[in-house]
């Protein structure tokens, strides 16, 4: 039997003699308490043998104190009743009353020995009423009321049945801690916890991280220790090793991990449970927090908490309460390339991989994605038959974790062609090289400017492509993410605008923090409808949409991925989204040249059109490149429902179809092939 399990029993065992001493004295001695419930001469035995069975012992807790005293004395290690005890402030005889109550979660059977000892048939619980009455002395009475006030406030007792009277609340001990109390605790004790103990901790691989970080991570634990430190903030991007950097503190420390999701807000009942819980299972807690843009997570001092408290949170949202005053805040930003290459090393658990180093600076993914991604990367060669990775098997094994993360707030578009698909001007083509030249070169750009800029610089990227409709500006964003062998997310608002306040920051907060952790091309097409001015405050509705564009023209600053935004009405963009644009690409309507160009790409190689119709075309119909992308598809479905080849009389229908649709006359004035006009 383990140290901490028997020092679980010598407690039971105490509360044990209290209920024996109290059905003695109701059912007329311990004979009649065994005949009516035999199941205890199993426990009377139990006491026989230990030299406990003695009437003081049920009576004076002293002796049961002393008792256990000179137990803990032979024992050096942590013990969590007497964990709980010392941090908590609580007598020998309080954690007896502990066990008391949840004795019905040991042996069931004590459930039908409190319905009959409280006359209440329906009722298997100990009641507040019942405790008091084992606790026999008048004078003991308000202490152990006062006892149970404070298991109750630690979330060690809760009540049933708050709605009975107060003599008759019901009280339980919560499974999750029953189960600490006698060091037998799961991976998940709960949906909202999760539990690391110490010997999986020892395990874990030696920590990847910058130097600087690695200093401030080994002097962080002698801190903990001598209490100069009673919390630890950790921010940084989710999947970027935060709750790996604190595992390895808490290795340190000698203790296990107690990771906390849910609570955000200190009434959150919830964290009531963290304190005596943590200190049970010897573990350091950690709160994984999630605020919302503009608002405080709040972590409410912890009673019965015997150690720091740690707490990891993305970049923006705050942090309160006194859980944290004070606390030592590190930040853990992306990794850099070189590091980057020593993770997808690691990952790759040492198979082949002859581009190990392209991966390091191609892939800009956070150190949890890295190891992800590598799984998926292995299966992928796998699969193909091979034992070398490449990097296309790690592109494809980031469009599985993109998928998994972006589905349902983005779609991804094709992101295939060359700079040879889009015909424009040559200015324009000038800043769309330039961008990429800008994309390809933000990690590396900081290092060959002054120290000033350097640090105001980010590996952002932000782009704004305006011009009227249909002249290549989605299709441009898509060939700049194919340069860049990137994928690249359409945001659809749709699933972003929430009619409810804070809701469409939220959702714009985990969109812009998902593409800067999966180095995802971001694209807001149309996005004057977001991005738009400013207005002044006449009512309620106009001071959140200013709030949002507020949100928007930070979090843009911040933003540490490429962002791509087009919009055919930029006058009616907020100037200040324009100044925090890195690059503004004008795309104007095309000129003749460029749209005989945008002919010649998208018609079929084989057709049949006369040159002297599409030259007139060409330099008589002033249509966008959009435009006649639609005109050559009618084309190519009339010849298409005829069996025959694209030709003359078909272009000119989808030429007609075109301008009919945008309510303009036609300037075609050709005799003949009309008749497909319709």
């Amino acid at each position: 039997m383990s140290d901490t399990l028997e020092h679980f029993k010598l407690h039971f065992f105490a509360a044990t003699a209290r209920m024996l001493a109290q059905a003695s004295r109701v059912l007329g001695g311990a004979e009649s308490v065994l005949t009516r419930f035999p199941f205890l001469s199993a426990y009377r035995q139990e006491l026989v043998e230990l030299g406990m069975d003695a009437p003081e012992m049920d009576t004076d807790p002293r002796l049961w104190a002393e008792v256990l005293t000179t137990w803990e004395s032979d024992v050096a290690g942590h013990l969590p009743l007497r964990a709980l005890r010392e941090a908590s402030g609580l007598e020998f005889d309080a954690l007896t009353l502990l066990l008391a109550t949840g004795m019905v979660e040991e042996d069931a059977r004590f459930g039908a020995f409190f319905a009959v000892m409280q006359g209440t048939p329906t009722v298997h619980r100990p009641t507040l009423g019942f405790l008091n009455a084992c606790w026999r002395a008048e004078e003991d009475r308000g202490e152990t009321r006062a006892a149970l006030r404070r298991l109750m406030n630690l979330g060690l007792v809760e009540v049933v049945n708050r709605d009975a009277p107060r003599s008759e609340w019901a009280l339980h001990v919560p499974g999750v801690i029953w189960d600490a109390l006698r060091g037998e605790t799961a991976e998940t004790p709960t949906p909202w916890l999760k539990y690391h103990p110490l010997c999986s901790l020892e395990r874990d691989e030696p920590l990847l991280v910058p130097a600087d970080l690695m200093d401030a991570l080994e002097r962080l634990p002698a801190l903990l220790a001598t209490g100069e430190v009673r919390a630890v903030v950790i921010r940084g991007p989710r999947h970027n090793g935060r709750r790996t950097l604190l595992r390895g503190v808490a290795s340190a420390l000698g203790r296990g991990v107690l990771e906390i999701e849910g609570p955000q807000t200190r009434d959150d009942a919830r964290w009531q449970l963290v304190g005596p819980l943590a200190t049970l299972l010897h573990a350091l807690p950690i709160a994984v927090l999630d605020p919302a843009p503009g608002e405080a997570a709040e972590v409410p001092r912890l009673a019965g908490l015997d150690g720091p408290l740690c707490a990891v949170l993305g970049r923006l949202g705050g942090v309160g309460g006194e859980g944290v005053e004070r606390a030592l805040t590190l930040s853990v930003d992306m990794p850099a390339p070189d590091e980057r290459t020593r993770h997808w090393e690691r990952a790759l658990a040492g198979r082949p991989c002859p581009a190990l180093s392209e991966l390091g600076a191609r892939f800009r993914y956070t150190r949890g994605n890295i190891r992800r991604a590598a799984r998926l990367a292995l299966a992928q060669a796998a699969l193909a038959g091979r034992e070398a990775v490449l990097p296309e098997d790690v592109r494809e094994a980031g469009r599985a974790l993109n998928r998994q993360a972006l589905d349902t707030l983005a779609v991804r578009l094709s992101s295939t062609g060359d700079w040879g698909q889009l015909a424009v001007g040559h200015e324009t083509m000038r800043e769309l090289r330039h961008l990429e030249a800008r994309c390809r070169s933000r990690e590396r750009l900081g290092a060959t400017v002054g120290d000033s800029l350097a640090r105001q610089l980010t590996s952002g990227v932000r782009a704004l492509f305006q011009g009227p409709s249909g002249t290549g500006k989605t299709l441009a964003a898509r060939l700049i993410a194919s340069a860049l062998q990137l994928d690249v997310y359409r945001v659809e608002l749709s699933s972003v605008v929430n009619k409810y306040i804070g809701e469409t920051e939220k959702n714009l907060s985990r969109i812009f923090a998902l593409a800067e952790e999966l180095d995802v091309v971001l694209l807001f097409d149309e996005g004057d409808s977001l991005f738009a001015r400013r207005t002044e405050v006449s009512s309620s509705t106009d001071r959140y949409a200013n709030l949002e564009t507020n949100y928007l023209l930070q979090r843009i600053e911040s933003f540490e991925g490429i962002l791509l935004v087009t919009t055919n009405a930029s006058e009616a963009i907020d100037p200040a989204f324009q100044r925090r644009m890195d690059v503004v690409v004008d795309f104007r309507a095309p000129d003749a040249t460029e749209r005989w160009a945008i002919w010649q790409m998208h018609l079929p190689a084989a057709h049949t059109v006369e040159v002297t119709l599409l030259r007139e075309v060409a330099m008589r119909c002033d249509l966008s490149g959009g435009q006649i992308r639609n005109a050559v598809l009618h084309a190519s479905l009339l010849a298409l429902e005829e069996g025959a080849a694209l030709g003359s009389a078909h272009l000119e229908a989808g030429v007609h179809r075109e301008y009919r649709k945008a309510g303009d006359v036609c300037p075609l004035r050709r005799a003949g092939a009309t008749s497909l006009r319709g």
